[in-house]
């Protein structure tokens, strides 16, 4: 007989409708598992930028390097200002990273080319517009600490992973 935990999904708040994304807006997703994950109490909203401490609205930033560069000091994430806000970026992996532990999340679906939670592209660091291959730092962080991560576009694959892990 199959335990009655709730096993949880860490997800990208902006996902959910929240307006919290550099630019005051939100990027809600509608799906039907989304829906009924909501409806059981499993998912997990965070917004890495907002709980490392970067404000709503706030500059656009991208990542200059790679996201493990930047968690091992050798990089930066910028403003098209050149602001230097790597830390906000860092911290907020970092919270995201404890609310998974804290919750035993082992699944996340974060917003797909940003410079926190890109899972598959993130922006170049030029603020051109162009996307290169590559993952945000809270992303990365939460991959090297053994949590799975799909993006918006990935739903159903990450819907199987999820199955698949707490199957009984």
């Amino acid at each position: 007989m199959c335990p009655k935990v709730k096993n949880k999904i860490l997800i990208s708040s902006c996902l959910l409708g929240q307006a919290v994304r550099y630019d005051g807006q939100s990027k809600q997703v509608q799906n039907p598992t989304l829906d009924r994950w909501r409806q059981e109490g499993r998912l997990t909203p965070v917004c890495p930028e907002v709980s490392g401490g970067l404000p709503v609205p706030r500059p656009a930033a991208e990542i200059e390097g790679f996201a493990d560069e930047i968690l091992t000091g050798n990089g930066f994430v910028k403003t098209a200002d050149n602001e230097d806000v790597s830390r906000f970026f860092l911290c907020g992996a970092q919270h995201a990273l404890t609310l998974c532990r804290q919750e035993n999340i082992r699944v996340a679906i974060l917003k797909e080319n940003s410079p926190s939670c890109g899972s598959a592209q993130v922006y170049d660091g030029s603020f051109s517009h162009t996307l290169i291959s590559g993952a945000g730092i809270t992303t990365t962080l939460l991959r090297q600490n053994g949590i799975h991560v799909f993006s918006e576009f990935e739903i159903d694959a990450a819907t199987e992973h999820f199955d698949s892990l707490f199957a009984c």
